[in-house]
């Protein structure tokens, strides 16, 4: 973690790459680059590569975590477009914003992105892949006034925000509970203009708190094995960027609270609202019910409250596809390698069927009769079965989600127009890195190191002599049993205060704002 710092925590994709575009460098400019992958395993891009198929743009999100994770393997979403011959680029980004940075500076430079694939690629429209966040930036680029061509395919990406299901999306009913995004503007604030990913972080591992307790009692108990697969990953988890105080205070109050996405009311720049009823691009929606962040009500639900029927959605000229998994996690989608393999394999391999389909909703089904997570067609078929847009249960409470519009815009008028002023005042540079390196999600990591902790070298000038002398216990032994067995029970109560907790909070939601989420709201 300390050494990828040190480096400036670059894009952590295993593939070779270089540079083509760097929007610092833009008249408006956003800390966004467009990379061009040039190598996988042994071979360069032209050794795979296929001059009938389109390029694709990989585009990760921007969430608090560095780019990389929809690259972060050999079997990755890279890895699969580049097998099967597609020309890839991918969309990263650096730690730190652009000064002023607005939403709407990354929605042109994501454009100019895609612009100059398209360029390269004569007469073939780039399939976006878009990643959570990154997907419903691809989705802002087809709906606004310039539109897309190309297929774009959405993975975890939410944009219906106040959907979900009781008890197991508790994330949405949150700024209910903080008065709204003058909070998130307060954070900013005090960063002296930025707001510090680790943050967001931090609001993921308090979703299951029990899972980060899992994480680091496999660590243990399995050391000789986990240590480089630990590392890894935690290389990306723990490496926070920055996001700027006008880009994440305009997606808090528009999209997460405000839900205008789905509504038509979202303003880009002037003279132009973002409406998806404007999308004529395939539209591909890959969504997880094991995904508590982005769970499939709030990929699709959209979709009613902007199409009043199957036949509305036909006649707009939309094709909409979507794909679930029964239980693969958020992450899951993005990085775990049999999803890359089966599902983002079958998206790739279909998306000339998909193009071609009529208007209308279809549900994608993959039938594998072997079995094999990786496989080729012919040994998997797909098929895509029409669905009325009556099929997608809605029964999100909007009287309760408008309350707590109305009660985020009053106090997110009231903290801009008289505290924020005196809060910027007293915030500077020093100040917010102080904040930065003080924070808890950095202090939990670094006091374990001994380039923070003096006392850690002490555990640094033993480690070598335990591990020369090191002999594991079998995983019978009745010690190890009974470590298991704790750290089990351990795991149980924390989730069951987890639960206790969500349970807690959609009781005072609904006694605050009027409807249990996830339960019709009574006029």
């Amino acid at each position: 973690m300390i050494a990828h710092e040190r480096a400036g925590k670059p894009p952590l994709l295993d593939f070779e790459y270089e540079m083509i575009l760097d929007a610092r460098r833009f008249d408006e400019p956003a800390n966004y680059a467009l990379l061009r992958i040039t190598r996988i395993d042994e071979a360069c891009l032209e050794d795979c590569f296929d001059p009938s198929k389109p390029p694709v743009v990989v585009m990760d999100p921007r969430a608090g975590h560095g780019p990389g994770i929809g690259g972060f393997k050999r079997d990755s979403e890279i890895g699969i477009a580049m097998h099967q011959g597609h020309p890839v680029y991918f969309v990263s980004f650096f730690p730190e914003p652009c000064p002023g940075q607005t939403l709407r500076d990354v929605l042109h430079a994501l454009r100019r992105f895609v612009e100059e694939v398209a360029r390269r690629h004569t007469g073939q429209a780039p399939i976006l892949y878009g990643n959570c966040q990154a997907g419903w930036a691809a989705t802002l680029l087809s709906a606004d006034c310039e539109g897309l061509v190309g297929p774009t395919v959405l993975n975890g990406s939410p944009l219906s925000y106040w959907a979900g299901k009781s008890g197991v999306n508790p994330m949405r009913i949150a700024a209910g509970f903080v008065g709204g995004a003058w909070m998130t503007h307060f954070l900013a604030d005090i960063d002296d203009g930025r707001l510090d990913g680790a943050w967001l972080i931090a609001n993921f591992e308090n979703l299951k708190p029990e899972s980060v307790w899992d994480k680091y009692a496999n660590l243990f108990m399995n050391v000789d094995t986990e240590r480089e697969r630990f590392l890894e990953f935690e290389r990306w988890w723990n490496a926070w960027y920055f996001l700027s105080r006008e880009e994440i205070v305009a997606i808090v109050e528009n999209l997460f609270i405000g839900n205008k996405l789905e509504e038509g009311k979202l303003h880009v720049c002037d003279g132009c609202t973002v409406n998806l009823r404007h999308i004529r691009n395939p539209l591909v929606i890959f969504a997880s019910y094991g995904d508590n962040i982005t769970p499939p009500q709030q990929a699709l639900d959209w979709i009613p409250a902007v199409y009043r029927d199957t036949a509305d959605l036909k006649a707009a000229g939309q094709r909409i596809v979507y794909l679930t998994h029964p239980h693969i996690g958020h992450l899951g989608i993005f990085v775990s390698a049999k999803v890359a393999r089966f599902e983002h394999r079958a998206i790739l391999e279909s998306i000339k069927e998909i193009s071609a389909l009529p208007p209308g909703l279809y549900e994608m089904k993959i039938d594998n009769p072997s079995g094999d997570p990786d496989c080729h067609k012919p040994e998997y078929i797909v098929h895509f079965e029409e669905r009325d847009v009556s099929d997608i249960e809605v029964d999100t409470p909007r009287q309760a989600f408008e309350r707590v519009r109305e009660m985020s815009e009053a106090n997110e008028e009231i903290y801009s127009t008289f505290i924020s002023p005196f809060v910027r005042s007293l915030s500077n540079p020093a100040s917010a890195s102080m904040l930065e390196w003080l924070h808890p999600m950095r202090t939990s990591r670094y006091l374990f190191s001994e380039e923070f902790n003096p006392w850690m070298r002490v555990i640094a000038a033993l480690a070598p002599i335990v591990e020369r002398g090191r002999k594991p216990l079998p995983p019978t032994d009745r010690f190890r049993t009974a470590e298991r067995d704790a750290s089990e029970r351990i795991a149980k109560m924390i989730e069951q205060a987890r639960e206790h907790r969500d349970v807690t909070e959609e009781r005072a939601f609904a006694l605050a704002y009027g409807a249990a989420p996830g339960k019709p709201a009574t006029a």
